[in-house]
């Protein structure tokens, strides 16, 4: 037990630890303000919950091996499927018609099992480009990789309808296909049947004409050109944004804030409340401890000599930059409203869990180097 304990505080990543609760902290505080108006305790104390659960699956996804976890990607794959399909009778359908959630007894918080399985996905993709490393463009790897990627797609696009999260798993697969080597032919066929599968999914039952509106409308203003629809949330967003000026408001003190006049302030749009109650300070130090955590990720998969290890930094990351991107261009009315989280600021518990898992996962590349880079990793600096 004590040698485990010194392994933990000798090879853990505290540079990362230290990032992810600083931004958590940081998001709190941001989720107290922006929930002060109905009574923020509430959110508070579950979101602090959360933040504590999470930390406790960090240690111990630190001390996880992944690679040997990886070994059994099937089992992990039957899992995650089984998983996602609980939505199906025990999920709770949102406002937007999402099935997305489900409740857990015990749980103060409701949970969204995409938003973990996207992580076992990121571990599986890794599995099979490892496995085909030398040959990683022969079709059998990318067959394989197909079918693990229908499967969690096609469960999220058909039992909970949440294309938005479906998107982040298409953006870490393609990530993760550039750094692992894979030819431009292989992205050129995919682009290819991207152009016959979106337009029929598009016109299919599957994609509502609100989803439809929130996308065409960053081209066409004139579907909602008062703000009062489908760009009601985006609007209201940059007037708060554009309020807070250089330095903000001030906590507690922003107009459109504390009226609770921008939709999912607390959650989706937490982005508008630093912008206005920060100001661009404000928002320039979150987008700051946002980037710092990923270039540390990758930072971690760069100084690992394992193959398998970096696919995986590579996937986190890349789920990380692809959330943050779009969230951010919501939150500024250039990217459709999706309903992705802010990382780390936005309220929701599952989401902070997730992703100090996903933090866990990075802690245990550093913890479990590869024989052969185990000296370097020793070697390495904070």
């Amino acid at each position: 037990m004590l040698n485990a304990i010194k392994k933990f505080f000798y090879r853990t990543d505290w540079v990362l630890l230290g990032l992810c609760l600083a931004a958590s902290i940081f998001g709190i505080v941001m989720i107290a303000s922006a929930s002060n108006y109905h009574g923020a305790s509430t959110y508070v104390s579950k979101q602090i919950i959360a933040l504590v659960i999470g930390l406790n699956l960090f240690v111990v996804l630190s001390f996880l091996d992944i690679e040997i976890l990886a070994e059994h990607q099937t089992l992990l794959v039957i899992f995650s499927a089984v998983f996602l399909a609980m939505l199906y009778p025990f999920g709770v359908e949102g406002d937007t018609g999402n099935r997305s959630w489900m409740s857990i007894p015990g749980m103060p918080f409701m949970i969204q099992p995409a938003e973990y399985c996207k992580i076992i996905y990121i571990i599986v993709c890794a599995r099979i480009m490892t496995i085909y490393q030398e040959h990683i463009n022969f079709l059998p790897c990318v067959l394989r990789l197909g079918f693990v990627s229908a499967v969690f797609m096609g469960l999220i696009v058909v039992i909970s309808k949440d294309a938005g999260v479906a998107l982040i798993y298409v953006f870490t697969l393609i990530i993760m296909a550039l750094a692992g080597g894979f030819s431009f032919i292989w992205f050129a066929a995919a682009g290819a049947g991207l152009a016959v599968i979106v337009p029929i999914l598009w016109n299919s039952s599957l994609v509502r004409e609100d989803q439809k509106n929130r996308v065409m409308v960053l081209f066409d203003e004139s579907i909602d050109p008062l703000g009062t629809t489908v760009r009601y949330q985006a609007s209201r967003s940059i007037n708060a944004i554009s309020g807070g000026g250089l330095t903000g408001q001030g906590l507690f003190q922003g107009t459109q804030i504390q009226s609770g006049n921008v939709p999912a302030q607390h959650t989706d749009f937490i982005f508008a409340a630093i912008g206005e109650e920060l100001g661009y300070a404000g928002c320039a130090l979150c987008i700051g401890l946002l980037v710092a955590i990923i270039l540390r990720i990758l930072y971690v998969g760069a100084h690992s000599q394992s193959y398998f290890y970096r696919q995986v930094c590579v996937g986190i990351a890349g789920t990380l930059m692809f959330q943050i991107i779009i969230n951010i261009g919501m939150c500024l009315g250039v990217a459709p409203v999706i309903g992705l989280t802010l990382p780390f600021f936005s309220y929701g518990g599952s989401s902070m869990m997730s992703l100090f898992i996903a933090m866990g996962v990075i802690s245990s590349v550093r913890m479990h180097p590869s024989p052969d880079s185990q000296q370097r990793y020793l070697r390495l600096p904070v």
